[in-house]
């Protein structure tokens, strides 16, 4: 697929940094230009996803303003934001406005970023076979966001929030940064529970498993399995590849994930880049472990271009991988091949990634594609990767076509060889 090829859902006022799909229809996604006066303005903006007409519509439905704050990465919990702005985790909750969607009047407190808002229309993006384009309407505001907590989640001189994810029943937050250390976070009451130094300088990536046993990626060179503040275990990707010295790659990201079919089964998945930067280009890794003994099952290279970010489909079928260039690949997680693949769709760095849900109503939105993931950039936009379904034969058709196979070569033989059968 050629350079720009996916087409753009949605274009923001502002860069963005992080996206989440709290279900099949909304769309979450945020960013800014932070405290600088440049003019660029800071937000998290609510898009309504709809098929209309055979193409995929997002509807900027709600603008939250954050004010001098550029939000940098995002958790979700049904209807609970966690984001992270600068030093500081806030937590806002985010629910219809009723009276609106049934033609009532605004509420006097709802966001005034909402009044603000411009209108803004785009023309439909480029069609593929197999895709679909996406427009923009504008709409005053359907949704009412609440600020509920606000905690301090970095105290390093360059304070920064880097990550932040709840735990699968979202009854812990941990966050992430700059200090390299992990706090955990009672949820809803936003309580500290403990925390502890994990890395030696900033902790990249975060995630945890439904034991509530965490995996976090620093920039020492380590990735690191807790349970609390305990150590477990630290991985070695490399440690059946002598040719890769220990410090020549670090991790950049881990996503637990799914087996589709496999009740219990759950896998880890890493992604390695290079240290530095080599006049010829190294080649990325992404690994995938067992999620419960967290043993290496299999290792691929991901190409030379920089992964930037992942994300793992909801029955951990694919992986999306973003790169700084800009490009956007898709892998089936089984086997590590690469299924979808767009060159430098951004062309800036992309920042985060998120899949569509597998399953219920998403397939209807999605046109029955087998997968949907969507990227965004520093480029403000935010572009939408399918996956049609594979064709697959009927095995009643499989076996028939095995059955003429054989008679064929029967009939072959025997015109050849009289005597022989």
């Amino acid at each position: 697929m050629g350079r720009r090829g996916a087409p753009e859902l949605y274009r923001a006022p502002f860069p963005l940094y992080t996206v989440s799909v709290p279900r099949a229809d909304l769309v979450v996604t945020a960013g800014g230009g932070g405290a600088s006066k440049t003019g660029i303005s800071n937000g998290v903006h609510f898009l309504r996803l709809e098929r209309i007409t055979g193409s995929l519509s997002a509807t900027l439905v709600h603008s939250h303003d954050t004010e001098t704050r550029a939000t940098m990465n995002m958790a979700v919990a049904e209807n609970i934001l966690a984001v992270g702005q600068d030093a500081t985790c806030h937590i806002l909750r985010f629910q219809e406005d009723k009276g609106k969607l049934a033609g009532g009047k605004t509420p006097k407190n709802e966001d005034t970023a909402v009044k603000k808002t411009e209108a803004r229309k785009r023309k439909s993006g480029n069609k593929m076979a197999g895709d679909v384009s996406g427009f923009v309407r504008n709409e005053t505001g359907e949704m009412v966001v609440e600020p509920l907590h606000v905690v301090h989640t970095d105290f390093s001189a360059d304070a920064l929030q880097k990550t932040v994810r709840f735990n699968q029943d979202h009854s812990i937050l941990v966050t992430g940064g700059v200090d390299g250390y992990i706090r955990v976070w009672e949820f809803p009451s936003m309580k500290k529970s403990f925390d502890f130094r994990a890395h030696d300088g900033e902790i990249e990536d975060v995630d945890i498993s439904p034991d509530n046993k965490i995996v976090t990626v620093g920039r020492d060179f380590k990735c690191c399995v807790w349970k609390n503040d305990q150590l477990v275990t630290g991985l070695r990707w490399n440690e059946s590849m002598p040719q890769i010295a220990d410090k020549m790659y670090r991790y950049q990201a881990c996503r637990f994930g799914t087996v589709e079919d496999i009740k219990g089964a759950l896998r880890l998945y890493t992604v390695q880049i290079p240290h530095k930067r080599e006049r010829k280009p190294l080649l990325c890794y992404i690994s995938k472990w067992d999620g419960k003994n967290f043993l290496p099952l299999l290792t691929q290279d991901c190409g030379n271009e920089v992964i930037s970010a992942m994300s793992v489909s909801d029955l951990g079928t694919f992986i999306g991988l973003g790169t700084v260039t800009g490009s956007v690949a898709i892998y089936i997680a089984f086997s590590l091949q690469q299924v979808y693949y767009v060159k430098e769709t951004h062309g800036i760095v992309v920042t985060d990634l998120a899949f569509l849900p597998d399953v219920g109503p998403a397939r209807e939105v999605t046109g029955g594609n087998e997968a949907a993931l969507l990227s965004v950039a520093v480029d403000s936009r935010c572009k939408l990767h399918l996956v049609p379904n594979r064709q697959i034969f009927p095995i009643w058709v499989v076996l028939l076509l095995c059955g003429l196979m054989i008679v064929l070569t029967i009939l072959l033989l025997q015109h050849l060889f009289p005597g022989l059968l």
